[in-house]
């Protein structure tokens, strides 16, 4: 059988197809590589001079001096869904500093707000940072949890996160369930769902409680505080007026279908290792402070 011969392509043919080639590849770089900037996100709420970023944009500072502090939140708001930041705190000295990561309702600290927070209390050199979480609703707070963690927040960025359906929120550090709050499907007046929150983060000074109940105290000598944050991500339900449709489906989104309802097998192992080992303070403990203990404290977060 007679072979035959393929015509080679013609130079500039070849030409036309190398540049397509590099063009695609350029293309595909820069989608890589572009992220979203701290503007397409977030808003400052005070002191812009305290705000400053990496050449890149992509690493956000905060920082406190003894005049004041700063502090950011989205421009959108949501209900229900994940949100995720990788933090890195204040390092040395950091007693009387309080790093808040927390959505919140309203922009300022509103009688009927609701409100997630992640607090990260500064201390004094060599001791170890702890998390404060809480939770409020309509106002009401007096849900604190206080952990230790099992690596120096200072030396590094770590990813916190918050889940948050009408099922439960799940604070998570590193991916790792430290602590959770259910719901009971009921009517109630512990866990907020049906208002929008922002997300924000603040640098402040708190050394008339943050440490050691306030012995501690800043030490302005060691100032300014910096705490630096990078990779926000979100997947939730943007907030739109008068009511958005994903906050009741649960067949789109992973954050409101069945399995994020309660915690994996594998989360559950990881949570009973948090609750034997790091629990500092639980308010559902706390018999002297609530004699009868809040109704939620009955909800059990193996469920």
């Amino acid at each position: 059988m007679e072979s035959k011969m393929v015509s080679p392509l013609k130079p500039t043919i070849l030409l036309f197809i190398a540049s397509l080639v590099a063009a695609a590849y350029l293309t595909s770089s820069e989608a890589a590589d572009s992220k979203p900037s701290f503007e397409d996100n977030f808003d400052i709420m005070w002191s812009e001079d305290h705000f400053t970023t990496s050449e890149d944009g992509q690493i956000w500072h905060l920082s406190l001096d003894k005049e004041t502090g700063c502090g950011f939140q989205t421009k959108q708001r949501y209900r229900f869904g994940w949100f995720s930041m990788k933090l890195k705190l204040v390092g040395g000295d950091s007693a009387g500093v309080v790093t808040a990561y927390y959505m919140c309702t309203e922009n300022g600290a509103g009688p009927e707000r609701d409100e997630l927070d992640f607090e990260f209390l500064g201390n004094r050199s060599g001791q170890p940072y702890l998390i404060q979480t809480n939770v409020y609703k309509n106002g009401t707070g007096g849900r604190e949890m206080r952990h230790m963690l099992w690596f120096d927040p200072t030396e590094d960025f770590h990813t916190y996160s918050i889940l948050w359906n009408n099922h439960q929120i799940v604070f998570f550090v590193d991916k790792v369930p430290v602590r959770v709050f259910k719901n009971n499907g009921e009517e109630n007046s512990f866990f907020p769902n049906e208002k929008p929150m922002y997300l924000f983060s603040s640098i402040w000074n708190a050394d008339d409680w943050a440490t050691r109940g306030g012995l501690e105290k800043t030490d302005w000598k060691k100032a300014p505080f910096v705490s630096s944050y990078k990779d926000f991500n979100v997947d939730a339900c943007q907030w739109e007026d008068p009511y958005p449709a994903c906050v009741s489906t649960t067949a789109k989104n992973w954050w409101d279908q069945y399995d994020a309802w309660h915690l994996s097998d594998d989360q559950k192992l990881d949570y009973a290792w948090v609750q034997r080992n790091l629990v500092i303070y639980d308010y559902c403990k706390d018999t002297e402070r609530y004699p009868t203990l809040p109704w939620e404290c009955s909800l059990s977060p193996w469920d």
